[in-house]
């Protein structure tokens, strides 16, 4: 009856805002580049973020684990998604499942505007024992945050509202991605994760067998003399 009310209810929200759970993501960034070019052979796990207490969280420390990031909210409709997320990374942790919460207030406002407040309110209201990474930006644009701009090109969508999701591959290369109305315990969300969870882990080896290979590739095709400097990703 709840989940009736509150979809319900979103949904007539929807429709006198506009919002819409999922938006097409920019082919460009703000500055004109090719973000399927920028994003194509760059890993997830490669991304430098903070983490919420403000401190370096570098997500090389995931990789190898298959991630649910979500851009969560505090004080959203969708908020009790929380309940859900927690329980989903207690029964996945131990299989290599990470859940990585990204606050962010682009939508509605609906996220405090302080770490300490967001901190205080997850661990209160719901035990929150996943990472949680510092209030970053979602939408398009100068402020939008790495994670989203990598995440957005890798699928072709990103969020239109708190909580959408993103599972993440072990090796970072791939992504699938779930709209704000879709609940983390949804079959399909769970099918996406255990099918990532069944594939193998990368190996160091094979990453920089590949790193190799595609170096040599690259070199094959410069003019000579010319030095290809290796893409690194941009900090959240």
């Amino acid at each position: 009856m709840l989940d009736r009310l509150l979809a319900t209810t979103i949904a007539a929200v929807a429709a006198v805002t506009g919002f819409a759970c999922s938006q097409a993501a920019p082919k460009v960034d703000a500055d004109g580049k090719d973000l399927a070019v920028k994003w194509k052979d760059a890993s997830f796990y490669a991304i430098d973020a903070k983490g919420l207490d403000g401190t370096d969280a570098t997500l090389a420390q995931y990789e190898g684990k298959v991630a649910l990031v979500v851009n969560v909210a505090s004080q959203c409709g969708l908020t009790p998604q929380y309940a859900a997320l927690q329980k989903l990374y207690e029964r996945f942790a131990d299989k290599g499942l990470v859940v990585i919460g990204v606050p962010s207030g682009d939508f509605g406002g609906q996220e405090f505007d302080t770490s300490g407040e967001i901190r205080e309110f997850c661990d209160a209201r719901y035990g929150v024992t996943f990472p949680m990474l510092a209030k970053a930006g979602v939408k398009p644009g100068k402020e939008q945050s790495p994670i989203f701009e990598c995440l957005g090109t890798k699928t072709g969508e990103l969020p239109g509202w708190n909580f959408g999701k993103y599972v993440v591959s072990r090796d970072g290369t791939r992504a699938v991605f779930f709209a704000s109305m879709t609940k983390p315990d949804d079959a399909k969300v769970i099918e996406t994760i255990e099918k990532m969870l069944a594939e193998a882990a990368p190996t160091k080896d094979a990453a920089q067998s590949a790193a190799a290979d595609a170096t040599k590739s690259d070199d094959a095709k410069a003019p000579e003399g010319a030095a290809d400097a290796a893409p690194t990703a941009p900090k959240a």
